[in-house]
């Protein structure tokens, strides 16, 4: 199975290759067009800022490519976030693959801390996807998207908020299954044997 990672100027890839690595998998981190297409699944994590990371998939015509993607594809973190059509995050267009726009968080109480950051729990919505109901995963970020028709799984942190993303062949976490221990790791093999 061929795995590719998709390669921009955001952080924390690493940490998604050595997850990967330890189920087995050698994926290769890229930003050519045609590896990405020809991969049997596609994971595109990463930590950032919206506007700049848009603006490295326009320049190098990455945009075009993820949206049209056929296989499975994962968006983690910032790659949810970058998934829907509009964050508050530098008022940046994304991909628009989930018709949803991305919100800041805005603390209504003292106890209420930005980033979002540390473990929570998610609960799952219909099927939940590759989510485990009422799980916990590892969090940070200040933005979030919206509880919305294409949510899989839901968490509480200040308003209610999407956890997890599901449309066709497109699947997204807010959370970072590579920092969620043996919960994420199930995660990332459910994605792995998802039927192509």
């Amino acid at each position: 199975m061929k795995v590719a990672i998709v390669k921009y100027n955001a952080g924390n890839v690493y940490s998604v290759v050595h997850a990967l690595k330890r189920l087995g998998v050698e994926p290769l981190l890229t930003d050519d067009a045609e590896e990405l297409r020809k991969a049997d699944r596609v994971l595109f994590p990463g930590q950032g800022e919206a506007s700049q990371a848009m603006g490295y998939l326009r320049q190098h015509g990455l945009d075009d490519v993820i949206r049209s993607l056929r296989q499975p594809v994962l968006g983690i973190c910032i790659g949810q976030q970058l998934m829907c059509s509009h964050s508050e995050e530098g008022d940046t267009e994304c991909l628009g693959i989930f018709p949803v726009d991305v919100m800041r968080f805005r603390p209504t109480r003292h106890e209420d801390k930005v980033p979002h950051m540390g473990w929570n729990e998610i609960r799952t919505m219909g099927d939940g996807g590759l989510i485990e109901d009422r799980s916990f995963v590892y969090f940070i970020h200040s933005f979030y998207v919206p509880v919305c028709e294409f949510t899989a799984a839901t968490t509480d942190y200040i308003v209610p908020f999407s956890a997890a993303l599901r449309k066709d062949n497109f699947y997204a976490t807010q959370f970072h299954p590579e920092k969620s221990g043996a919960v994420g790791e199930r995660i990332l093999k459910r994605f792995l044997e998802l039927p192509s």
